[in-house]
């Protein structure tokens, strides 16, 4: 896609500038989703008279005119699109002997038909208009009008479990084209995420569709787009640390570009007599997208150690070596290593092992905190640890890229330690609370499924016990929402009951893929034990410690 599209209309330019400072929509998001109704060139110039006759501040009317004359409505790019291989009862629903979660899960399998999207012919035909193309249909997280990287892990897990393997397999292909093409996968198929990516778990994706169709042709035919994934990573968001005389290579989301994308374009610009000065707004704007590059965009664990850590104006992303980020990037590794073995190419598989290996030591030496039991982020630029509780703090776990079998148990003390089994609806994001969605009183459901399969690898008793109260928690609050609204939502405010989730920059989204795909996961894994009863032991404290006590005696 041509630079000059992103640049001047929908990623940089006056055109972008004056509509979003004119706070002509409620989401920023919705003009840069807007399709052009012409050729680019000649928006451009009927923008330039129109910006010239009104020495460049175009009133609110005739800038609200030139866009419904130059631009379509959002959205009219994809077209629904039903799942050829859904099909009405995949058979996971027979292990879930609760009476009221079943018809649920049933319900909830039936969404996929409801989130399928693909895109219409002349996108490809025109592509100098529109989003990126993608040759496969898919399933869109809920709302939005195009698929998002991580989102679609969880979603696809979902999908395995509806026996929708097809779909799962085109999706899969419509990211290894993108690698292809960019270099990387983006953010979201839109050409003003091209400049960062999101949590690496393209390699992640391809090994459960490998273990549930057993389709080694196609991953032989695609292991070497992987590794570009991999390298994208290796070569453009590495970063070294010097600890204890010995120096570690990490990773870190990073975007090295200016400009304000399409995420918070009024921040930096009406801050202080003039806003802020053009250095400072490019650097603001590239610590937002690493912000958004990391899927938690925002959230307060990019703020920490920052001079206003209430301000977005401060955050400082880049700075901070994410303990998910590299778990992810370890568990990839291993999994590659693993594919390459199971391809006959021990060299490969050596290499990727070896890389494992150093990730594996580096994270234990960086990021692991002995006396408290968890994993921490790596403040660069202050030298330490941020001790704040976040569920990627045991993301190591979930990722299966830890050392010890008992850290498993140290973390679930320190999860007892921070209080974080007194929460009955799910695992908070964080304990803060800000207001941005990336925290207090947010629970997201892929943090939720961090924490649980994170606990659920340990051979105690006890912590599994744990794990299993935790996901009849998270079960409880999806089933009570969706009892009283009929829909399933990104995320969950869990201070009172459980209620759809706030904050940030958008309306909570119904829908919605990966809450549905943690939901049937769980569903799947403890479906003989869960309950859609209204109130259960297991939502209180005291009687969750009780559980807990009993589960240790009979150890």
């Amino acid at each position: 896609l041509p630079d000059s599209l992103c640049s001047q209309i929908y990623c940089h330019g006056e055109l972008l500038h004056q509509v979003q400072m004119a706070k002509l929509y409620q989401d920023d998001k919705q003009f840069v989703d807007m399709p052009l109704s012409s050729a680019p060139d000649q928006v451009l110039q009927h923008f330039r008279t129109l910006a010239s006759a009104h020495n460049h501040s175009v009133p609110r009317p005739q800038l609200q005119a030139f866009l419904q004359e130059h631009f379509q409505a959002a959205g009219q790019e994809l077209q629904p699109w039903v799942p050829e291989d859904w099909k009405d009862s995949p058979r996971f629903l027979e292990k879930i002997a609760d009476s009221k979660l079943r018809p649920w899960a049933g319900q909830l399998h039936q969404l996929w038909k409801k989130l399928g999207k693909k895109v219409r012919p002349e996108v490809l035909s025109q592509p100098e208009r529109f989003l990126i193309y993608s040759q496969h249909p898919f399933i869109v997280p809920g709302g939005f009008r195009e698929f998002y990287y991580w989102d679609s892990y969880w979603v696809m897990e979902g999908l395995l479990l509806s026996e929708m393997a097809g779909t799962v397999r085109g999706m899969l292909q419509n990211f290894l084209d993108l690698v292809q093409t960019y270099g990387h996968v983006p953010n979201g198929a839109r050409v003003y995420y091209l400049q960062r990516s999101q949590p690496p778990l393209l390699t992640l994706m391809m090994a459960r569709y490998v273990a549930h169709t057993n389709d080694t042709a196609f991953l032989r035919d695609n292991i070497g787009t992987l590794a570009l994934e991999l390298d994208f990573w290796a070569e453009k968001r590495n970063v070294s640390v010097s600890l204890g005389g010995k120096s570690y290579v990490l990773n870190r989301y990073h975007v090295p570009y200016g400009g304000p994308g399409d995420e918070r374009r009024r921040e930096g610009w009406g801050l202080g007599p003039g806003g802020l000065p053009l250095a400072a707004r490019e650097a603001l704007w590239a610590e937002l997208k690493a912000g958004a590059e990391s899927g938690w965009d925002f959230s307060s664990r990019w703020l920490i150690g920052s001079p206003d850590p209430s301000s977005l104006s401060s955050i400082r992303t880049s700075k901070l070596v994410p303990v998910d980020l590299n778990a992810f990037l370890c568990q990839a590794e291993g999994l590659m290593s693993s594919f390459h073995a199971s391809l006959g190419n021990e060299a490969e598989a050596t290499k990727y092992r070896n890389l494992r290996a150093r990730r594996l030591a580096a994270l234990e030496a960086v990021l692991w905190d002995q006396e408290k039991g968890a994993w921490f982020d790596y403040d660069l630029e202050h030298g330490k640890k941020n001790h704040e509780f976040y569920p990627t703090n045991l993301a190591p776990l979930w990722a299966g890229c830890f050392s010890d079998p008992t850290m498993a148990d140290q973390a679930l003390k320190y999860l007892e330690d921070s209080q974080i089994l007194t929460y009955q609806h799910g695992v908070p994001t964080s304990l803060r609370k800000t207001g941005q969605q990336w925290d207090y009183p947010n629970a997201w459901a892929p943090l939720q499924d961090l924490v649980i399969r994170g606990l659920a690898r340990s051979p105690s008793p006890r912590t599994q016990e744990v794990a299993f109260q935790l996901a009849q928690n998270w079960i409880q609050t999806n089933f009570r929402v969706y009892s009283q609204t009929s829909a399933m939502y990104e995320k969950y405010d869990i201070s009172s009951g459980g209620q759809p989730g706030g904050g940030g920059e958008y309306e909570v989204q119904e829908g919605f893929g990966w809450t549905n795909g943690v939901v049937l996961m769980l569903l799947d894994h403890y479906g003989d034990r869960l309950s859609s009863a209204a109130q259960t032991a297991f939502l209180e404290p005291l009687c969750l410690a009780a559980a807990l006590l009993l589960s240790l005696l009979l150890r």
